[in-house]
């Protein structure tokens, strides 16, 4: 569990992540593993680099959509030699999720 220090600092970096400022790999390694331990941090982060991407003239649509965290500009390809294996379909996702 993190403590509300570390969301302090995880804030932080987000916020400068967010505004497309300089983030050491430090802190890219810290927020990644922070985000694959608490969903909260792992949507955080989703929204930031969302922001990042978005920032430059957003169109009203882009804004509602950034809002409503609901973009969907992530790549995400879900092409598997075997579709059965649903573990497989987890690759993607945060430790926390993806089965033991």
């Amino acid at each position: 569990m993190l403590s509300s220090k570390n969301f302090q600092e995880i804030k932080i970096i987000l916020y400068k992540l967010a505004k497309g400022q300089n983030v050491s790999l430090k802190e890219r390694l810290y927020i990644k593993n922070a985000a694959d331990q608490d969903q909260k941090v792992n949507s955080w982060l989703r929204r930031a680099k969302r922001l990042q991407r978005n920032s430059k003239g957003a169109e009203p649509i882009d804004e509602l959509l950034n809002q409503l965290d609901l973009d969907s500009n992530e790549e995400e390809v879900f092409t598997y030699s075997n579709p059965e294996d649903l573990g497989l379909w987890f690759t993607g996702a945060p430790s926390w999720i993806t089965r033991s």
